[in-house]
């Protein structure tokens, strides 16, 4: 499985949007998200629910691309440390 997420990783690190055709245990490794949040915040529609939560790898998506905010679990569209 190691070379799945290595192939991924290397998918993500050039076109954060490659994060769709990763399978879905992957789509929850924080390390590969956050790779892919560098280079495309909106990719975070692609996420895991639960780093979809995560406030670290929203704020990344959203430092990226402000309107990845509408991806973001609900608690965190209240959060002010996300949103400002």
């Amino acid at each position: 499985m190691i070379w799945r997420w290595r192939v991924a990783l290397a998918a993500v690190a050039s076109n954060g949007s490659a994060l769709q055709f990763a399978a879905t245990p992957l789509r929850a490794d924080k390390e590969l998200v956050l790779a892919a949040m560098a280079h495309d915040g909106l990719a975070l529609v692609y996420a895991a629910w639960s780093l979809r939560a995560n406030t670290e790898v929203v704020l990344a998506a959203v430092a990226n691309n402000g309107a990845a905010l509408h991806f973001a679990a609900e608690a965190l569209k209240a959060d002010k440390e996300v949103v400002l």
